[in-house]
């Protein structure tokens, strides 16, 4: 009768999860005009996920833990349909109350019973949890935790009253979510505990250091599952396509760097030629931002899959971080912190791009992985490979260079380390300088001097003297409406702070806890110990040296100027991970439980809710150009992007042969009256096609005319 009973409840269950997946499927309402997802899909399969998960545990032991598991992923998915991000440039927010009780009021009401059942659940649970506490902390400690869990829980906004009600809002969701999964972790019968440390001992391994090093099966199927990943999510979310304006100069530089050139002929009508961040002189163009990971890029270029260059570099970059923590902690460290590379939304969806960060990443990791070998070893060669590393980061990103030449240098002279000898000292010196040198006759061929970096003259000459640089004063800044204020100052610090650290808390993991929980408990139970100090000192430089900086990065894809704390923010948070387990003695296994639970329901609940809702046609950048070139045949011939220069001609400009003459289709923006007359002067022997982008037609681009000649359309202009 009760094997009966099993069935029946997991029948139901799967019933009732299809129906779930049928509706998502069928109903309009999780589709644009379109038919392309919206982000409010997410919920009823999160719901059907948790549904198919439920029916198969019923006939567990830990069917309690499983229903608690359930309730905790809907109620992510929940928290996620309350957020404001979606496709236009912003900090994401969560809706206001008003807001949602005359939108989406049945979002609050599932929020009411997750509430409900999880203060239900505590009750019992409370008095062993006082105690606890007591035994293990102090107020002081508990009130730090607390207040690191709250202040990062959501990003300021410029109204105080909007942010004011913003954040206790936030920080209830996550308490909730946090004690939902809690409570799942609690429910775990004694002897799954007792299998289960069994099987994390033999997964992870034990504690304490070991002789046995290089990287294991383990971290080698992390880096195919990381780039596996990200390729997918930059195929079908990101569609193989640059969406912000660095990323289609950053491939627009690669492709004339991979044939050789340093600079393009000037277009005939740089008007109808103009996107962002190109540098426009009488006799050339040509990219002004650092050259290393255009080279870089190059490579994809070459071998027809760019897209493919950052995925690849992820999956290296998770050996890399493998190899690096095994060194400074033990092995189960490391390959806890390579699990959680494996689910950061922040590392791999930064991994699907056109940006600069993974390479950098790379490049840092390579240098301080070599300085262990060298340190190991003695041998100059990995000394050199370290100082080969550190000056291939300052040219890519020449701030975040100077840090990792600080840092790795320090490191070098026995700064937190043994020192090297005086050999490995040279040799890492003189590859830092030989790599860090090249970009000066760079800079002589395209600023005429070695010491002037084509961006500096760039911002200079479009933006003014000392737009770009570092320091404080009020030339700084773009006048963006991401700028916090006017100029640079003490409260810019303070607020592209709270905006970087609200975005790795949401970011980091994408736990429905936050994502710095872990770091804070191990900051304030005083536990930091040996290579901890080394994380903090990386996480403090990258700030301090950022803080003179007049941006924050913006909300693409994380806190992308903070892009080098994610291997120290995920070694901490691993620490403190194992500092809760042993606080915990026996049951510290349910620690574990609660980690993978927190992971498992990032990969159902973040991941896709986050390339659907935002990424996908991310800034309304589309690649319906291509589809619409090969559909119609364009061939040679001028083709009349009409809209804004980002997204609509950005988007459409990417596509352009090298050669503006070439036997190819030419896209240039018909911005104006003027400048449509002198392209079609330009293109006079070619056939027309005017098109409207993405901010016109609200959705793809969508041919208005075409094929026209152009002394046809010339005439009709001189007629109007």
């Amino acid at each position: 009768m009760i094997a009966l009973r099993l069935r029946l409840l997991q029948l139901v269950c799967w019933i009732t999860a299809a129906a779930f997946f049928a509706w998502a499927h069928a109903d309009s309402r999780f589709r644009d005009a379109e038919g392309f997802l919206r982000g409010g899909y997410c919920l009823p399969v999160a719901a059907g996920a948790a549904l198919i998960f439920l029916g198969y545990a019923a006939s567990k032991p830990w069917k309690k833990t499983a229903a608690w598991l359930a309730l905790a992923t809907v109620g992510q998915a929940v928290v996620l349909q309350t957020i404001d991000a979606g496709q236009l440039i912003r900090y994401q927010h969560y809706r206001p109350l008003p807001r949602l009780l005359e939108t989406a009021p049945w979002l609050l009401v599932l929020l009411v019973i997750q509430t409900a059942l999880v203060l239900a659940g505590l009750r019992t649970h409370w008095p062993s949890i006082r105690a606890w506490l007591g035994r293990n902390f102090k107020v002081w400690q508990i009130a730090g935790i607390v207040i690191v869990f709250f202040v990062t829980s959501a990003t300021v906004s410029r109204d105080v009253r909007v942010y004011l009600m913003e954040l206790p809002f936030a920080a209830f969701a996550q308490a909730v979510n946090l004690a939902n999964v809690a409570l799942a972790a609690f429910a775990l019968p004694d002897d799954v505990v007792t299998r289960l440390k069994l099987r994390i001992e033999g997964f992870f391994g034990g504690e304490g250091k070991d002789e046995t090093r290089g990287v294991d099966r383990f971290a080698m199927l992390a880096a195919v599952w990381v780039t596996s990943a990200a390729a997918l999510l930059s195929y079908f979310s990101y569609e193989r396509h640059p969406h912000i304006p660095d990323e289609v100069v950053y491939l627009y530089h690669a492709r004339y760097l991979a044939e050789g050139k340093l600079s393009l002929p000037a277009p005939p009508v740089p008007a109808a030629f103009d996107i962002d961040l190109m540098n426009y002189e009488a006799d050339r163009w040509f990219c002004p931002v650092p050259p290393g990971w255009p080279v870089a890029l190059a490579l994809g270029v070459l071998c027809g899959v760019p897209w493919l260059v950052n995925p690849a570099l992820a999956g290296l970059n998770v050996l890399l971080a493998f190899a690096f923590t095994r060194e400074l902690y033990d092995r189960r460290t490391a390959r806890l912190v390579t699990l959680l590379l494996c689910v950061s939304p922040w590392h791999v969806f930064m991994a699907m791009n056109f940006m600069t960060h993974t390479f950098t990443l790379t490049c840092a990791l390579l240098a301080a992985v070599a300085v262990i070998r060298a340190r190991r070893t003695s041998r100059s060669v990995w000394a050199a490979l370290s100082g080969v590393a550190t000056g291939a980061v300052s040219l890519i990103r020449p701030l975040e260079g100077l840090v990792v030449a600080v840092l790795i240098g320090l490191w070098v002279i026995g700064v937190g380390g043994k020192r090297l000898r005086f050999s490995g000292i040279a040799a890492f010196a003189l590859g830092c300088v030989a790599v860090g040198v090249a970009v000066m006759p760079y800079n002589k061929a395209l600023t005429g001097s070695p010491t002037t970096f084509p961006i500096m003259a760039y911002t200079d000459k479009y933006y003014g003297p000392k737009a770009n640089a570092l320091g404080f004063g009020p030339e700084r800044g773009w006048g963006w409406e991401l700028d916090p204020y006017p100029g640079h100052g003490l409260r810019d610090v303070l607020v592209n702070a709270n905006l970087n650290l609200t975005s790795i808390n949401f970011e980091l993991l994408g736990w429905s806890a936050g994502s710095l929980v872990f770091i804070a408990l191990l900051i304030f139970a005083k536990a930091v110990r040996g290579s901890d100090y080394l994380m903090l000192a990386t996480i403090a430089a990258i700030f301090i040296a950022h803080a003179f900086y007049w941006f924050s990065g913006g909300p693409d894809f994380g806190a992308r100027y903070w892009y080098l704390m994610l291997i120290p923010c995920v070694a901490l948070t691993a620490r403190g991970i194992q500092l809760l387990e042993r606080m915990l003695d026996d049951q510290g296994p349910r620690v574990i439980a609660l980690v993978l639970s927190l992971c498992a329901m990032t990969l159902v609940n973040y991941f896709p809710w986050r390339a659907i809702d935002k990424y996908h046609h991310y800034l309304r950048m589309r690649p319906d150009i291509r589809s619409l070139a090969r559909e119609h045949g364009f061939g040679k011939s001028l083709a009349l992007i009409r809209g804004e220069r980002h997204p609509d001609y950005a988007s459409a400009a990417i596509y352009n042969p090298l050669d503006l003459q070439a036997d190819a289709p030419v896209y240039a923006w018909d911005r104006s009256p003027e400048v449509r007359i002198q392209a079609l002067r330009a293109y006079a022997d070619r056939p027309v096609w005017i098109i409207d982008g993405p901010t016109i037609t609200g959705g793809g681009f969508k041919i208005v005319e075409g094929p026209l000649p152009a002394r046809e359309l010339l005439q009709r202009i001189s007629s109007e």
